[in-house]
């Protein structure tokens, strides 16, 4: 890249990291009134199919619903979005907003073993420190019986680190699999479209479905920005991997947690003991540490906005 490139991605890779950022204090506000993580999913992935529709046909690109198809969004949309949304949304109700952005940056770090298993990487020290520096980030916000210690509930850490997870799957999946002959975009459609028509029998027998009939309040203003920011911000996103490379894209990861906790401060006035930003300290020096090598880069943190976006 020229110096002058190098300052056009590095300052957009600053937006998406402040719109990933910013998604996280809005998910803290859509459950503040009681709505709960199936009818919100589903708005979500509504929302989302209807803008990446609407992209894709001002792209001229169909979305085939073949049997090969159909398994893909599934997994998708499972992996991708029901799951690990499903997850943040019942942990949002526990845990303030800046520890759900500082969990989410060991999407990379769980990355690793997850390759590994699928024989989709080799074995590093160096990497596997930065896997254990993210855990011991992990047990700072969890040890009790210090005078720093945050006293969050370790069963809905435990619950937000389940989105982490499904993200690294859901790169790994793909750079191992691959998407048939689709783009982003239209797997993005696609995983949309399936995983609200498999919500919306759910959200009616579980009493989740909220009624967007106008006008909206708060919480659903949130949820409605939430889902818009979530496909923008993953339309650029993955138009800079193509532009500057995905471990140069990568970098997103901090950029996430650091806007996150800003928002969280801005938004919701959070204020956090000690102990956070030494767990904040553990993950960064984790990310760093973990991150793949140019020529052994993996699709592995593509998800990080996960497939609602």
């Amino acid at each position: 890249m020229t110096g002058r490139q190098t300052v056009l991605y590095t300052a957009f890779l600053a937006v998406l990291g402040a719109g990933w950022g910013f998604t996280q204090p809005l998910t803290k506000i859509a459950v503040s009134t009681g709505y709960q993580h199936f009818g919100l999913v589903f708005w979500q992935m509504v929302i989302g199919a209807v803008f990446m529709t609407a992209i894709n046909a001002a792209r001229g690109k169909r979305l085939p619903f073949g049997p090969r198809y159909l398994r893909l969004y599934l997994i998708l949309a499972m992996i991708g979005t029901v799951l690990p949304n499903s997850a943040s949304y019942q942990a949002a109700v526990w845990l303030p907003s800046g520890v759900l952005s500082l969990l989410l940056s060991l999407v990379p770090m769980f990355a690793f073993p997850v390759a590994l298993a699928m024989g989709q990487d080799h074995f590093s020290f160096r990497r596997l420190g930065g896997l254990a520096c993210g855990l011991l980030g992990v047990i700072l916000l969890v040890a009790p019986g210090t005078d720093m210690s945050m006293d969050l509930p370790v069963f809905w850490i435990c619950i937000g680190l389940i989105a982490g997870l499904c993200y690294a799957f859901e790169g790994n999946i793909v750079a191992k699999w691959g998407t048939l002959d689709l783009d982003a975009f239209q797997v993005l459609q696609g995983a949309s479209i399936i995983g609200a028509l498999l919500l919306l029998p759910l959200t009616l027998m579980t009493g989740q479905f909220i009624d967007p009939t106008p006008p909206l309040d708060g919480p659903q203003w949130a949820l409605v920005v939430s889902s818009v920011v979530h496909v923008l911000v993953y339309a650029g996103y993955m138009w800079l991997v193509g532009k500057a490379g995905s471990v140069f894209a990568v970098q997103v990861s901090y950029l996430v947690t650091g806007f996150g906790l800003i928002w969280a401060k801005i938004i919701l006035s959070e204020t956090y003991a000690p102990t956070l930003w030494l767990a904040l300290a553990m993950m960064f020096a984790g990310l760093y540490l973990v991150q793949p090598r140019p020529k052994a880069a993996l699709a592995q943190v593509a998800a990080i906005g996960d497939t609602d976006r």
